[in-house]
Order: structure tokens, then sequence, then C-alpha cells
């Protein structure tokens, strides 16, 4: 894999940082609270199997007034189709964040899903397998709060890529279900993108870079990390959303977008002067939560909303 240590990197920077801060910059109360597990009747599963030696079952709790998942060990997508009277016959595959340890499966997920289907995209929301953390809440958040405030996991570019593993699978199960379902469900196979939001923003780039059969058409970073990395001639075009005054990448640098532009691949990169970290659907008085409108004009830009009737 030729971007293996400069990607294995960035995921060791992601699940590291991010995993207390997925809600709105901290800007809302983050106390974590339990909730039932929702029916989630719609939620196909993708077949990946079961993620190996997991014993902590699947719950959800309610934090910064979203909801979240963890320890999710099979891996489902939710589709939410656009009208077929104006569906354009392109997708997205969403990937929340949550540093591989929980989902932001409203604010990142279907919150997201809901606004691209009325736009006539087409939006499936990926749940994808997580690290196993502590069944009691009381724990998972201690264990989030000392995880962040030390420094980083120190792992080799080749236990961090198979740590990866499962997620990059349930990405490119994710392409493959929604091409084989194309036409029942008004998608062109080959207008399918992908966007993510931090954690979901390292898998979504792995997957354009390293997802073998995947080939996302577009895909969307959406306050993920900007580090450099090596990419192909037929890489997808590239939209980057970050706020200036987000906590996990001060002055980290542009790798990835000088990265892109050495490779002569299209970007696009919307720097806002505020927004924090997670500030995804949330409404903000800030500039940042204009991000939606412009990815869409994005897609747009590139032929992706050409009208499939």
């Amino acid at each position: 894999m030729t971007n293996r240590k400069t990607l294995t990197r960035l995921a060791a920077v992601v699940i590291a940082a991010s995993c207390m801060i997925s809600g709105p910059a901290l800007a809302q109360d983050d106390t974590m609270t339990p909730i039932a597990t929702p029916a989630q009747a719609d939620a196909i599963v993708l077949g990946t199997g079961p993620l190996p030696d997991a014993t902590a079952p699947e719950v959800w709790h309610r934090q910064y007034g979203s909801e979240f998942a963890r320890n999710v060990t099979v891996a489902t997508l939710t589709p939410y189709l656009a009208d077929p009277a104006k569906a354009t016959g392109a997708a997205v595959i969403v990937a929340p964040g949550g540093g591989f340890r929980t989902l932001s499966m409203e604010n990142e997920g279907s919150e997201v899903a809901r606004a691209l289907a009325e736009r006539g995209v087409s939006a499936f929301v990926l749940k994808y397998r997580l690290i196993q953390t502590p069944r009691d809440i009381g724990e998972f958040d201690r264990s989030m709060r000392e995880l962040v405030s030390g420094r980083p996991p120190q792992m080799s570019p080749d236990a961090m890529a198979a740590s990866l593993a499962p997620q990059i699978a349930d990405a490119r199960a994710a392409f493959a279900l929604v091409r084989a379902r194309g036409a029942e469900w008004n998608v062109d196979p080959d207008r399918i993108g992908m966007v993510g939001f931090s954690a979901g923003a390292m898998l979504t780039l792995t997957t354009a870079l390293a997802g073998e059969d995947a080939r996302p058409a577009f895909i969307g970073n959406i306050y993920g990390p900007l580090g450099a990395v090596n990419v192909p001639a037929d890489a997808p075009p590239l939209f980057i959303a970050l706020a200036v005054d987000d906590p996990l990448f001060p002055n980290a640098g542009f790798g990835l977008i000088e990265s892109w532009r050495t490779a002569k691949r299209p970007v696009e990169f919307h720097y806002y002067e505020q927004g924090g970290h997670g500030f995804g659907m949330y409404p903000k008085e800030t500039t940042s939560t204009g991000w939606f409108d412009a990815f869409v004009r994005w897609i747009g830009m590139h032929g992706m909303l050409a009208s499939a009737h």
C-alpha cells in the first residue's frame, strides 16, 4: 500500500485526539447519557462479518444534543433515497466521525444524508465497525479523557493498517452494495462519492487511496487530517472543510492539499475563521455552517448533479 505509513500516522492522530471532541467544539454539554439502541429498521447488514474477538454489545448515548453509537461490531448501511422525481443519479456514502471508538450518527450521519436526499442526491450512512470500549458509560468517558490527555498511541504502520482493515472492508462493501442496487435506487454507479467527518474523513481518504474496488467518484474531507500523502494519477476530486480554530489540527499545515495539487487533481479547500471541531450539521452563527451548501455546489460543478431523467 503506497500510502500506508502516511495514512496510518494520520489515523493515529485522529484516533487519539478526536474521541472526546466529536461534538460542536465542546460548545454544548458533553455529558454522555445512555439511550436505548434504535430499531434501525432500514439498516442493511453489509456482510463483512462480526468484529473479531468483540465482546461488548453495541450501545448508544446522547451527547451534545445528538445521538452516538459505540461498540459497533456489525457494519450496516442505511439508505436515504432521493425522491425518484428529482433524483440526480448521484449518491454519497456518509462516514460519521468519533475517533473509531464512537459514531456521531445524527450530526455527521442521518442529518447529512437527509439534507443530501433533499437535493436529489441519495445518501447512505455507513455504520462501520469500531474499536471496542468499556461497556459502562462512565468507564468509557474516563477512558476517552485519559486517552486524549496523554500522548497518541505509538503503533507501527503495519499494526495501524491492520487496525483499520475492518473499516476499509466496510467501506468497500458499502460501495459494492450501492452499485449492485443502483438501478433499484436510481443511482449511477459512476457517480457515487463519499464524505467523512474527522475519523470518518480519515476513512474516506483511505478508501479513496487504498480501497481498491471502492473507487469513489469524489470525496469530502470535513475537519479531517491534512497531512501529505502520495496521490495517484486517477485520484478523485477532493473537497475539504476545516475551521481555523479546530483544536485537533493546529498549525498542522496543508500537505494534503499540496499533494492533490502536485498530482494535478481537483481540490477545493474551505478554511473557516471559526467553527471548531465537529460542527457538522449543527446550526451555528459561524460561516462554517455553509460547508454543506458549498459541498453540494462543488459536486454539481463536477457534473455529479446532471439529471438522470
